[in-house]
């Protein structure tokens, strides 16, 4: 169950990916608790400030510490959710997960934020990760780190799940059309965590009691682990579809990865094939520390992919 809102401990939130899938539920979860909360946006539009009411939206050059910094004053706390799972000519890895954090983070020592939060993501802590993702990831920690005034904590989800999500959507639409479903790397490992318990480990973690200098990292979870092939043949049951899911071999999926990145909004890419060699799970779970009991996948996408 959520915790029940703490008027002493309102706060003023600005926060940078608000309007993404978890973006959307954090910043609902934020302000039914009572939280001011203002998203950032690169590209204002009435629409767009429409559809994220009642927060509000303002235009932020975030390629400007200046113009961080300014829009910062006021806010005791700054939430970066800014992510990329594949490159293109106008958005790099490294400018998204390394280059921005290290911005964020001057901006709020200079705009007297005192608490930096920060969507990182599983492995990234890891020694040598294998992926350019998983490498950018890492430099963006080090970034939020550097800091000897914020009280930094670092959040690293395995796939994260609920209405509307990027994973089991696009899964979804692809086995609703494919008989015979060639999947990649069939046996890689996750633990998906549902995207409520991910925003409530936020406010949690965003409610207590951050100290200036210090970096926490929470590794997020759900309750079971699975493999790929696992997942997919879950979403298929879930629709009431009978699919064949074949395990694609690895020479294969590294060619399909080099070829499908080509493509202007690729599916996959020859990184992602790298990234899935490591388990994205826990270690230690650090919903369990903040009192959260992790839901089960199935008890929420199976209505959600019935539909």
């Amino acid at each position: 169950m959520n915790s029940p809102p703490d008027i002493s401990k309102i706060q003023s939130v600005a926060v940078v990916g608000g309007s993404g899938f978890v973006g959307r539920h954090l910043v609902a979860k934020l302000r039914s608790r009572g939280h001011r909360v203002t998203i950032f946006t690169r590209r204002f539009s009435d629409t767009l400030a429409a559809r994220l009411a009642p927060a509000d939206v303002v235009e932020v050059d975030t390629e400007s510490t200046n113009a961080c910094i300014n829009a910062l004053k006021g806010h005791s706390v700054l939430i970066n959710l800014a992510g990329i799972l594949h490159e293109s000519r106008g958005q790099r890895f490294l400018s998204a997960h390394a280059e921005l954090p290290g911005r964020l983070v001057q901006a709020c020592e200079a705009a007297g934020v005192g608490h930096y939060l920060h969507m990182s993501a599983l492995r990234a802590d890891m020694k040598d990760p294998p992926s350019a993702y998983l490498r950018s990831k890492a430099r963006g920690e080090a970034a939020a780190a550097a800091t000897n005034s914020l009280a930094v904590d670092v959040f690293r989800p395995s796939i994260i799940f609920g209405a509307g999500d990027n994973f089991f959507g696009q899964f979804a639409a692809m086995l609703r059309w494919l008989p015979v479903f060639p999947l990649v790397c069939p046996t890689a490992e996750f633990a998906p965590v549902w995207v409520d318990d991910v925003a409530e480990a936020f406010a949690r973690v965003l409610e207590g009691e951050g100290v200036p200098g210090t970096f926490r990292a929470h590794d997020l979870c759900g309750p079971r682990t699975y493999t790929f092939r696992d997942l997919i043949e879950f979403t298929s049951a879930a629709m009431g579809k009978r699919r064949l899911v074949i395990g694609v071999p690895n020479w294969a999926a590294r060619l399909q990865g080099l070829v499908l990145q080509q493509l202007p909004d690729p599916l996959f890419t020859l990184d992602n094939y790298r990234s899935l060699q490591v388990p994205s799970t826990c270690e230690c779970n650090a919903l369990s520390s903040l009192g959260i009991e992790p839901r089960a996948l199935e008890a929420v996408m199976t209505p959600l992919l019935s539909n």
